[in-house]
């Protein structure tokens, strides 16, 4: 067999893949120019994800940010991604995906441009935070358009390696924007990590211009169900502002408790709504079909379980071992490769057995894997990590896929953008839930352990205030030592402070090999779910319709 090609395919068999739709396209609409334009748009938004956690540090020091400021960075682009997902999906039943796809491709390379000048020119850190919500809602136009752009070029047979072939580019975006990021902020300056999606979205826009074939307007996507959309939008709103909050605010806190409160009685009733409504945002008959119900709670526990190592493991790698971010990127490359190169193969396989048998072994594949890192210590070297992350990144590949395909492959193609909103609505509050609840795992054990350790090793006692700045410290590796610290002191503190955090990592890292079994378990819930050749088969998953 010929490993050459990802996916371990030849080239005669990656032709009839991109060659797959029925009849001649020409250039327009072609299957290869499609998956090659859509590819490219969405990598903007994977490099964009890892770059800029990269450029963090060099932001703060820049415009002397605080942690607040960075962290709204990151938060305002989650929001303005997470609130918009299923409505943009729906838009794009309603007006054509190519449209929105094309919009999404320049909104995000203009507000880019705009964020870097912010900084270069502006030294506005205010600016940048709301350009970055901005900056969210056109990156929302892509990745659900994406979908059904590919599922309108590809009969449903093929639809799985053709995404498998477009995770593959995610997971290598993912990979490289570490390194691109180190390198670019090392040697031009951070502001070059927005500006590289400008031309990059140059080329998404000329492709798309020529290659992409609009999608037919839907019939069920008439009208807007304008009530539906502001109660599901506030709602998902409240909830990942919750999420993101409740660390600072406290769980308990009355403003957390009144957030989630108030975010399950608007999606409440944006449920209500939505059985009531004549043409709905969101059917609730999708919901209806236990592997598409079962593919939505695969892609939480898969975000779940991966932001585990991304997050976590960026700060063992950098706080604890002293990498920089080149070298951690180069660290983590190991799972990242194999989230590039498992999905084509996972394509393949899920053609032939379904998706149900590779996700399940996926799951367990990153159970085990989680375990295993669950056991590292502060001093654990590289070939401690290498064969868990290879472990990790094969056993994700099919979920990602087998998850994708059987949300997106198995509603009416009327459907096809909410769907695909829907499934990246998931990958996005998959995430927020695991830096919730893996932060506040980590936060808990070191609020557990910290005094312990620290009266343990023979410290001088510390105060609350000072208790309660070590713990912010060592919540992210750090070791609370000073400038004035005599040496042997700082050392010990070194000691104390990696050990805790290291401790507490591993515990988050179990709880995540918890999830990833749970996962398995669901994952038996897709046996009845195969690629669908016709539009009847794919109805007979919806059977009001």
């Amino acid at each position: 067999m010929d490993i050459n090609a990802p996916g371990h395919g030849n080239a005669a068999e990656l032709a009839e893949l991109t060659g797959a739709a029925a009849g001649p396209r020409g250039r327009r609409g072609n299957p290869t120019l499609t998956l090659l334009t859509v590819a490219v748009g969405v990598m903007m938004v994977a490099l964009d994800g890892t770059i800029v956690a990269v450029a963090n540090p060099a932001i703060q020091a820049s415009l002397h940010a605080n942690l607040a400021d960075l962290q709204w960075i990151t938060n305002a682009y989650l929001l303005g991604i997470a609130v918009t997902l299923i409505t943009i999906g729906k838009i794009g039943d309603r007006f054509g995906h190519k449209k929105v796809f094309m919009t999404g491709v320049v909104g995000f390379a203009t507000t880019s441009a705009v964020i870097g000048l912010s900084g270069a020119i502006w030294k506005d850190i205010s600016l940048i935070i709301v350009f970055r919500a901005v900056q969210g809602v056109f990156a929302a136009m892509l990745q659900p358009t994406a979908l059904a752009l590919l599922r309108e070029a590809y009969p449903a047979e093929k639809l799985n390696r053709a995404i498998g072939y477009w995770a593959a580019v995610l997971g290598a975006s993912t990979a490289a924007g570490p390194i691109v990021g180190g390198l670019l902020v090392q040697h031009i300056n951070w502001e070059s990590c927005f500006y590289v999606n400008v031309p990059v979205g140059v080329a998404a826009f000329i492709l798309s211009a020529v290659a992409l074939r609009e999608t037919p307007t839907s019939p069920a996507a008439s009208s807007f169900d304008f009530p539906g959309i502001a109660a599901l939008t506030a709602g998902l709103f409240l909830l990942v502002w919750a999420l993101i909050k409740a660390p600072g605010y406290g769980w308990g806190s009355a403003a957390t408790l009144a957030c989630f409160a108030a975010a399950v009685i608007l999606l409440a009733l944006f449920a209500v709504r939505q059985s009531r409504a004549k043409q709905p945002l969101l059917p609730l008959e999708l919901f209806r079909s236990v592997p598409l119900s079962a593919g939505i709670v695969l892609v939480l526990l898969l975000m779940f379980g991966m932001f585990a190592v991304l997050f976590l493991m960026t700060l063992y790698l950098e706080n604890v071992h002293g990498l920089g971010p080149v070298a951690t990127g180069v660290r983590l490359l190991p799972m990242t490769v194999m989230m590039a190169v498992g999905p084509p193969l996972s394509g393949r396989l899920i053609t032939r057995l379904g998706p149900c048998i590779p996700m399940v072994a996926g799951m367990l594949l990153a159970a085990v894997a989680l375990f295993g890192l669950s056991r590292l210590g502060p001093d654990s070297g590289s070939s401690a990590t290498f064969a868990w992350f290879v472990l990790l990144g094969l056993g994700l590949s099919p979920v990602i896929v087998g998850a994708t395909d059987v949300i997106v492959g198995t509603v009416p193609h009327e459907l096809n953008g909410v769907a695909s909103g829907l499934q990246a609505t998931a990958f996005q509050v998959g995430g927020t839930i695991g830096t919730a609840v893996l932060g506040a795992v980590v936060s808990g054990r070191i609020s557990g352990l910290l005094p312990a350790n620290w009266h343990a090793a023979g410290l001088p006692a510390l105060s609350p205030p000072q208790l309660a700045a070590a713990k912010t410290a060592v919540s992210v590796g750090l070791a609370p030592a000073t400038s004035d610290t005599p040496p042997k002191t700082a050392s010990v503190i070194v000691h104390v402070s990696q050990a805790t955090f290291v401790s507490a990592m591993d515990t988050a890292f179990l709880v995540s090999a918890i999830a990833a079994l749970i996962g398995a378990v669901f994952a038996l819930a897709t046996r009845g779910s195969k690629p669908a050749a016709d539009e009847t088969t794919v109805r007979s998953h919806f059977p009001s319709r």
